[in-house]
């Protein structure tokens, strides 16, 4: 039988080192002492629970020869885990259990023949040992046709993380039998730091402090650092990108007004009803009833406004709008509503400025409520509707500026019997050329007086019609002055007019109305019989008020007494000789034309 061959010759020789003598297992006789694995404390297991790693590193196990009677059994090798100088793998189970088997033999490992497969530990089956290298020795090379030598893996090929201490001088540590060295030689891991024990506190259960390249585990405090790190820098990352990425679609969407066609907003659809007092609320009920006179004749044509007046078709305007067609022209009258109708003077007066038309086979007609013009105070709210340059149903808003202005219209002829004396109502509210005849309405939609002339700027004519705009002056016939008038004119066809029964000196210049030294026709200035003659008042004396208020002239005389009735008691006061005196007389009635 060949001479077994040993993994590993004996230290510092060169030459193989038979393995120590075992005494025979036999009947009677113990079995011998298997050495403890090593694991830092005595008698424990080196390798709790792990798995027998293959001797040899990949070379013929040594021969063991069988233990019986007269021969000693061979010391068994223990176990490697790992690569010459590597760690042991703690938790191992001990290879000296055997529960009184005999230890199997290991055939001698021959040129050609393949080191048997050890068997697996247990069942008192003993780990074969392969010593270490000791100080000094070389690694014995494989014989040619052996495979070359392979560290054994602990835990069926799983590498064990630890590697045993080294001490100062290369050996390693002691074991926990007799305190020794377990086995000396070169080790692949770094010397333990100088000036102290590392094995001093050694745990062998607790977590592995080392990988198995040696470097020191990062702490789960720093990977947790890490994460947070990662966490909070993508965190900044995607804030700015978002913020940069919003900023260019916000700049995007201001400039191009968002993505396709641009969508203005607006507001959503409101009821259509106002209050009854606000200028919509009027304008709303007061159109029905407005109405817009288109009239020509041989004189000329001219637009103008008029208003319903009664269910019967009649319509209260002015005398200056209809005055082209009272010689035979035409008079064309349109409603809000776009109807239209033809329409016949009723009646007109020049002194008032005021005239009836009306029409006919025309149905279901809206009167306009008349109001009272001596409720009217300065400053209330008031609405003008017309036809300004043509323009249908224009309405206007402003206040009654003032009461009572003493004004007069007309007067083209030359005679002074076309001009107008009105006691007006001035107001604020656009009126222009168009709106003569329309109805200026209180905060109720009540007329309070019909629009009839305006006061404009000498600059202030269309280059086209000659015609002035409006600067803010405008005059309405009171409407209870209006209302008397309509009625004459509808019953009668002639309206009267309240007088003195005196006539006037018109180019006085001083202040008051100064009665002339002869009438028209050159008799008496004071007509025999009249009001005046039967108040006493005598040719040159000079009339300075009325009721109480001042007069300035004798047109504004005559506006004050028009703005009376016939009948009506009025309080003059009189200027003679530098003396004043009162005189009180009852109104006369003059037939109008």
């Amino acid at each position: 039988m060949p001479a077994p061959h040993l993994a590993h010759p004996p230290a510092g020789q060169g030459a193989p080192v038979p393995p120590p003598a075992q005494p025979p297992a036999g009947p009677g006789t113990p079995a011998p002492a298997q050495p403890q694995a090593e694991t830092g404390a005595p008698g424990g297991p080196l390798v709790p629970g792990a798995p027998d790693a293959p001797a040899g590193h990949g070379l013929p196990a040594p021969q063991t020869p069988p233990a019986g009677p007269g021969r000693p059994a061979l010391a068994q090798p223990q176990a490697e885990t790992g690569a010459p100088g590597g760690p042991l793998v703690p938790g191992a189970p001990d290879a000296s259990a055997g529960h009184g088997l005999p230890a199997p033999q290991t055939p001698p490992a021959g040129h050609g023949i393949p080191a048997p497969r050890p068997a697996p530990t247990g069942h008192g089956t003993p780990v074969p040992q392969t010593p270490l290298t000791g100080p000094g020795t070389t690694p014995h090379q494989a014989p040619e046709g052996h495979p070359a030598p392979h560290p054994a893996t602990a835990g069926h090929g799983a590498p064990h993380p630890l590697h045993p201490p080294a001490t100062a001088d290369g050996v390693v540590g002691v074991d926990s039998v007799g305190g020794g060295p377990a086995a000396v030689g070169p080790v692949g891991v770094e010397s333990a730091p100088a000036g102290g024990d590392p094995w001093g506190r050694y745990d062998p259960w607790a977590a592995a402090p080392l990988q198995e390249s040696g470097a020191a585990q990062g702490s789960a405090e720093r990977r947790r650092r890490r994460v947070r790190r990662a966490l909070v820098g993508g965190a900044v990352a995607l804030a700015v990108v978002s913020g940069l990425l919003g900023g260019v679609a916000g700049a995007y969407f201001e400039r191009n007004g968002g993505i396709g066609a641009v969508e203005l907003p607006q507001a959503g659809k409101e009821p259509a009803g106002r209050a009854p007092d606000s200028v919509a609320g009027i304008a709303a009920r007061a159109l029905p009833s407005v109405v817009t006179l288109h009239v020509s004749g041989s004189d000329g044509q001219g637009t103008g406004t008029g208003f319903v007046l009664d269910g019967l078709g009649h319509i209260l305007t002015n005398n200056h709008v209809v005055e082209p067609a009272a010689s035979g022209g035409a008079i064309s009258v349109t409603f809000s509503g776009g109807q239209t109708a033809k329409a016949r003077i009723v009646g007109r007066d020049t002194g008032y400025d005021l005239a009836v038309v009306q029409v006919s086979g025309v149905r279901g007609l809206t009167p306009m409520p008349l109001g009272n013009s001596d409720n009217v105070q300065v400053g209330d709210p008031v609405v003008a509707i017309g036809a300004p340059f043509d323009l249908a149903n224009t309405v206007t808003s402003g206040i009654i500026s003032a009461k009572e202005r003493p004004i007069t219209a007309g007067g083209e002829k030359g005679d002074g019997g076309d001009v107008s004396y009105v006691d007006a109502l001035q107001t604020d509210a656009p009126i222009n050329p168009g709106n003569s005849g329309g109805p200026l309405l209180d905060s109720h939609g009540r007329v309070i007086g019909i629009n009839s002339a305006i006061r404009s700027a000498d600059t202030g004519s269309d280059v086209q019609t000659g015609q002035a705009g409006s600067i803010g002056l405008g005059f309405a016939i009171p409407v209870n002055q209006a209302k008397r008038v309509a009625e004459e004119l509808i019953n009668t066809g002639r309206a009267s007019h309240p007088v003195i029964g005196v006539t006037l000196d018109m180019n006085y210049t001083g202040d008051g109305a100064k009665v002339g030294a002869k009438s028209h026709d050159g008799g008496s200035p004071v007509a025999p019989g009249g009001p005046g003659a039967k108040a006493g008042i005598k040719a040159g004396d000079v009339i300075t008020a009325v009721d109480g208020k001042p007069v300035h002239s004798g047109e504004e005389l005559i506006v004050r007494t028009r703005a009376h009735r016939p009948g009506d008691r009025l309080a003059l006061t009189v200027r003679r000789d530098g003396r004043d005196r009162e005189v009180t007389l009852v109104l006369g009635s003059a037939g109008g034309d």
